[in-house]
């Protein structure tokens, strides 16, 4: 998640905003994202990082109620399309609203690209379609970058089950190796997603990684009150992140319960644990229900999305983080932001065991459980709570990983793939 300073908003208007104003030395970058640009924290930090090296940057993204079509924040042009998000649509709801925010970017960087000549375009997936939203950019000369977030086919084999036919994947894997030739560069957020790209036939010399992973500035264990393990009495868990069947909160849940109870075969912990979740997403339902059941309310609270800036502070007010994931074909390659944060901020993790994660963190740094078993995370849980030298271990050694990966590095990276672009133009 990106480092923001209080936000600075204001319509657009006035010389600051004026179009024919002269262009910066570095010139003027467009952004587009099927993302509300406020709540993207990858986005967020990448137009951070092209404003530090004197570019302007603009935003296309999607409109949530309430906010201006276009507003600046933090520096950043942001102009807001009458397309919102619906989770929990149907395969064919998720295509009807891609494609109206297709049709409305496209509109929109065409009208941008008179008035502002930029030099770069970037687009953010999901979807990767999205990227011919740019094509009449790159028909006048300016070059577009793809930054995949996800693996697009495997991403909705998983999200949606009556996708994963030969048919349908074969259509996806077209649509996701037309979308990369029709860039001139594509940026992955982790190694995993480029191996397969290239097992895909991508060229390796166009396809880079940048990490995701957070602002140190922002994710600042020094800049919040130091909490001693369970100094309170009660060993506090945090999940801040997206509500979606792809992440497996539930059994998180229900370890709680297990642990509450004493059915681990451990002490019965009662009110002296608890999980707060941030977030949102179309299992919020599920889990509520879950709660019901287990008779969990005590332990359990669920406090909807929480603004980016908010995100660290209230990671440093709990004692374990936890990234759980259910495993299959698409997150076998993806790599938890949540990870990072919650190392960041100086927390043992509690960890679904995929493979990515181990390729980073190795085996020692995380407390991993069998993804989709509550005992299992029970078990690890309770391994925690125990036994401080563990915990002490596990943070050190993830700490000492994570360092190597710290958004400093990938941000010059990233700044780096930006210049090679422009300079090639």
């Amino acid at each position: 998640m990106a480092m923001q300073r209080p936000a600075t908003r204001r319509r657009r208007g006035g010389a600051a905003d004026s179009p024919s104003s002269p262009p910066p030395k570095a010139g003027r970058v467009l952004m587009i994202c099927h993302s509300y640009y406020e709540e993207d924290a990858r986005i967020r930090r990448e137009a951070a990082a092209l404003l530090s090296d004197g570019y302007e940057v603009d935003v296309v993204s999607l409109r949530q109620p309430g906010l201006p079509a276009d507003e600046r924040i933090d520096g950043v042009r942001v102009h807001r399309l009458s397309v919102q998000h619906v989770q929990g649509r149907t395969p064919v709801g998720y295509l009807a609203e891609y494609l109206a925010f297709l049709g409305q970017a496209t509109f929109m960087a065409t009208r941008l690209q008179r008035r502002r000549r930029y030099r770069l375009a970037e687009v953010h997936t999901l979807p990767d379609f999205l990227v011919f939203a740019a094509l009449p950019l790159r028909l006048v000369g300016v070059p577009v970058v793809l930054d995949l977030h996800e693996a697009m086919p495997p991403f909705f084999r998983a999200r949606f089950g009556k996708l994963d036919r030969p048919l349908v994947v074969k259509a996806l894997e077209m649509v996701e190796r037309a979308s990369i030739a029709a860039a001139n560069a594509a940026i992955t957020v982790n190694d995993s997603l480029r191996d397969r790209l290239l097992e895909k036939g991508v060229p390796a010399d166009k396809v880079s990684v940048v990490l995701n992973s957070p602002d140190a500035a922002l994710f600042d264990a020094s800049a919040h009150p130091r909490r001693e393990f369970a100094c309170d009495g009660v060993v506090r868990l945090v999940y801040a992140g997206s509500l979606t069947p792809l992440y497996d909160v539930e059994s998180v849940i229900e370890a709680v319960g297990l642990l509450a109870s004493g059915t681990d075969g451990g002490e019965q912990l009662g009110a002296r644990i608890w999980l707060d979740v941030y977030g949102r997403g179309d299992s919020e339902a599920r889990l509520r229900q879950v709660i019901a059941r287990r008779g969990l309310e005590a332990q359990v609270h669920l406090h909807g999305r929480v603004p980016v800036e908010a995100i660290a502070a209230r990671i440093a007010a709990a004692d374990v983080g936890v990234a759980p994931t259910r495993p299959d074909d698409y997150t076998q390659l993806s790599m938890s932001t949540k990870l990072f944060e919650y190392v960041a901020m100086g927390k043992p993790v509690l960890a679904s065991r995929l493979v990515t994660a181990e390729r980073y963190f190795g085996r020692d740094s995380l407390a991993y459980f069998d993804p989709g078993d509550p005992r299992s995370a029970a078990a690890a849980l309770r391994r925690l709570i125990d036994d401080p030298a563990l915990r002490a271990t596990i943070v050190a050694s993830a700490s000492a990983r994570a360092g190597q990966y710290a958004w400093e590095r990938e941000a010059d990276r990233y700044r780096e793939i930006v210049s090679r672009m422009v300079r090639t133009r």
